[in-house]
């Protein structure tokens, strides 16, 4: 019994062969051609069934936009940031979803238009020569396939497959809402008018021709309702970044399947930023406007009282009297002009105290009027509120759609810092306007006791005066702020502007990548047979080459022996001219030299073995006999594989007496002895199976046979059973004076060579070589060089055929 670590693969395989591999590989040609059809018909029908894709892109361009009306008179700031932090905020804006939303529902994109292509559903818009008007607060009939086959010019055929589902879905876009509806199941069709309102169960909406449109009678197409919600989700994909070089520039790029729609939502996403931005810029002005606005509705009926009062008083009266006294006009102007400065206090006093509840008190500052409606006019005062109220807007916009807290707490950071600084601004101006308003009362005080001194009628017109003069006063400065308010909003434009619109110019294919489709079919169409044959190569444990012989053994190749050229193993005799017949007739050369080196005289005695059944050492033996034979040697082949006899088929004698029959005293040599066919040719076959052949073959009678054969014959070839199963071979190695091992190329284990190399160095086989049986000089079996003469006969000539029936039968191998 053989230890199983002979038979280990990885003792046997020291290193890899990569020129056997790479023969291996131009062996299996076929495989790669066959592989690679594959892969490429498969990229192919890819290629033909994916809708094509395609990318369109825009540029724009955020700058700080200065109000040509602003002047160091003017008092209103309009600020949106740093150019930095505008484009930041245009980006996530750009991708947000409540601004996705907008878009996508001003557009109605999720309408879809669609016409049947030879493979898939094609998104037609912009292509088809109608659009539908819905009702959004009504139901539509939702992820279904609604088709339209225009009959005329006039009339169109709706129909709809339900299958045999008895409801449907409806979604309403108003609300986003879905809900259920009962149909009636199967096909619906019916007829409908255009510019007919459709009034169905589960439809809403009115066909209508485009003014475009030409020669679409007979024509077939469809339109589905997707959900609102998905629709605005896959145009938020949109690629929106920031040039690295040049910050202020900002590139959007959307992929899709129709570049119509693409161009189209570029574009009004832009425009729809543009106003959104323009209305953030302008709200400062609106909130100014608005107090204005509401301030000047009550000031007119307090300024239309004080005129009807000084009208009331000087009814009946001398005016010019009232009014020629020198000294009561000065006093009266003078008291008038400290009212006007006290009220401008008094307001600024109103603002801050405002400004102040709305700091502590609330989080919205998005309302807050400008600082110049009460005539302040700090800048820094003016410049933290604009920036407060724009922080404020951009957080409320954000809130709806930005779930990333870190971006909320950079917002509420900054403003709190704002907040910080305007407070202060409040304490330290308050402190000031308060010392101001004292000295002024003072004077106030002053001028008062002087205009006591005057006559009563003279005191009662300086008093309707001066509230007449405070309320006109208090009403014209409220025009002139509104006035400039009106010219800053309308001089104000968008800090967005488009440097590329998205324009369809031709190309812009992005998808499928044909041609990167084929490059991958052509590496997997390599790779994978590749990986089969290293797969294969890695784990064959067989003997396939002349190299694989000489890396597990040190003992000598006698020769090597191609595949059989006859039906028989009678190739030799049969086709002496063959490469097969002069392969033998090099190794009996090959013999002679070695029996001449040994000055063997005499008969020679070659003993024919090998490690398992089926590595053709009945073939070797039959026709290294016959080249003996056939030069006019008188040979015997003897069959001592007592447990399987062979040798006795192909020369058409029968196995009723042999080797068995001489050992046990029954026949003698020359009964059990069989002429051939062949000249100088015996055979003695191995006889009845017996019951103990390893003890026959031990016995004296087996010496005695060998002596009677050498006085018989020049050569006498045995033919052994084989040293890796059984140990009969070894007791007979003591008669030979050669041994040839036999190794079949793709049978032979190479953890056999282990064996007979073990059997080798403690002597239990001498003078052993090695021959190589059944090569074929294929590239399948990782060797296609050298020893090409024993592959085809050099000696029959055979006609050459074309190179093109050469590649057919080829293929038929």
């Amino acid at each position: 019994m053989l230890d199983t670590k002979d038979f280990n693969f990885f003792e046997s395989h020291n290193s890899f062969d990569f020129k056997g591999f790479l023969f291996k590989i131009t062996g299996c040609w076929k495989w790669f051609v066959l592989s690679l059809g594959i892969t490429f018909l498969f990229a192919y029908n890819v290629n033909i069934r994916k809708e094509s894709m395609y990318g369109m892109e825009s540029l724009i361009i955020v700058e700080d936009q200065n109000n040509p009306f602003f002047t160091s008179n003017t008092s209103l700031v309009f600020n949106w940031g740093g150019t930095s932090d505008k484009v930041q905020t245009i980006i996530t804006s750009l991708k947000s979803r409540s601004h996705n939303e907008i878009v996508v529902d001003k557009l109605q994109y999720y309408i879809k238009y669609l016409k049947q292509d030879e493979y898939f559903f094609k998104d037609a818009y912009g292509e088809v020569p109608f659009y539908v008007e819905i009702d959004k607060s009504k139901g539509q009939l939702f992820d279904k396939l609604i088709k339209i086959t225009f009959l005329s010019p006039s009339q169109y055929k709706l129909s709809i497959d339900f299958g045999e589902s008895t409801s449907a879905s409806l979604i309403q876009y108003s609300d986003v809402i879905i809900k259920p509806v009962n149909v009636s199941g199967g096909e619906f069709n019916r007829i409908f008018k255009i510019n007919e309102s459709v009034d169905l169960p589960f439809l809403k909406f009115k066909l209508i021709i485009k003014p475009e449109a030409f020669e679409f009678t007979n024509q077939e197409y469809f339109i589905r309702f997707d959900d609102f919600n998905n629709t605005v989700a896959n145009y938020r994909a949109i690629d929106v970044s920031a040039d690295a070089k040049a910050l202020s520039i900002v590139r959007l790029q959307l992929e899709g399947s129709n570049k119509y729609r693409l161009v189209e939502y570029l574009n009004t996403t832009v425009e729809e930023l543009k106003n959104i931005q323009l209305a953030s810029k302008n709200q400062f002005a609106n909130n100014t406007i608005s107090f204005i606005d509401s301030t000047l509705i009550e000031m007119e009926g307090q300024i239309k009282n004080a005129e009807n009062e000084l009208k009331e008083f000087r009814k009946g009266k001398n005016i010019l009297e009232l009014e020629e006294e020198v000294g009561g006009n000065l006093l009266s102007q003078k008291l008038s002009g400290y009212d006007v400065e006290k009220d401008a206090i008094n307001r600024k006093i109103a603002y801050y105290n405002l400004l102040k509840n709305y700091l502590e008190k609330t989080t919205d500052y998005s309302k807050l009027p400008a600082p110049s409606v009460a005539g302040i006019d700090d800048p820094n005062v003016v410049s933290n509120v604009s920036k407060l109220i724009v922080l404020s807007a951009d957080r409320a916009n954000l809130s709806y759609t930005v779930k990333n807290k870190k971006m909320f707490s950079e917002f509420d950071v900054e403003m709190e810092s704002i907040k910080k600084v305007l407070l202060e601004n409040i304490a330290s101006s308050k402190s000031a306007l308060s010392l101001n308003l004292s000295l002024i009362n003072k004077n106030i005080t002053k001028a008062e006791g002087e205009a006591s001194l005057l006559p009563e009628n003279k005191q009662e017109h300086i008093k309707i005066t001066r509230n007449y003069n405070l309320k006109d006063k208090i009403y014209s400065t409220f025009l002139e702020k509104r006035s400039e308010a009106e010219i800053v909003k309308a001089a104000n434009i968008s800090d967005i502007k488009f440097l590329d619109p998205a324009k369809d110019i031709g190309g812009g294919l992005r998808g499928p990548k044909t041609s990167i489709n084929y490059i991958l079919a052509a590496f997997l169409g390599v790779l994978v047979p590749l990986l089969v044959i290293f797969v294969m190569v890695l784990i064959d444990n067989n003997v396939n080459t002349i190299e694989d012989i000489k890396k597990m053994t040190k003992i000598p190749v006698i020769g090597i022996v191609g595949n059989k050229v006859s039906d028989s193993n009678l190739s030799v005799f049969e086709m002496p001219k063959s490469a097969l017949a002069e392969s033998f007739r090099s190794i009996r050369s090959s013999l002679q030299f070695m029996y001449k080196k040994q000055q063997k005289v005499g008969a020679k005695i070659v003993m024919i073995t090998s490690s398992v059944s089926g590595e053709g050492k009945t073939f070797c033996s039959i026709n290294l006999a016959t080249v003996f034979a056939l030069s006019d040697k008188k040979t015997v082949i003897v069959g001592l594989d007592l447990r399987k006899p062979r040798i006795f088929d192909d020369f058409h004698i029968d196995n009723v007496m042999g080797v068995v029959n001489y050992l046990i005293g029954q026949k003698t040599i020359n009964e059990v002895t069989q002429s051939t066919h062949i000249p100088f040719l015996d055979v003695i076959s191995s006889g009845p199976i017996p019951p103990n052949p390893s003890e026959l073959l031990m016995s004296d009678a087996m010496h005695e046979m060998i002596q009677e054969l050498k006085a018989k014959y020049d050569y006498i070839v045995l033919d052994t059973p084989p040293v890796g199963l059984v140990s009969d071979a070894l007791e007979l190695a003591q008669f030979c004076d050669a041994t040839i091992y036999v190794a079949r190329q793709g049978f032979t284990k190479k953890g056999m060579l282990n064996v007979v190399n073990e059997k080798h160095k403690r002597g239990e086989l001498h003078n052993i070589s090695i021959l190589f049986n059944g090569f074929s000089n294929n590239a399948k079996n990782g060797y296609a060089y050298g020893y090409g003469v024993y592959g085809e006969g050099y000696h029959n000539e055979k006609v050459k055929n074309k190179v093109w029936k050469k590649i057919i039968n080829r293929f038929k191998k």
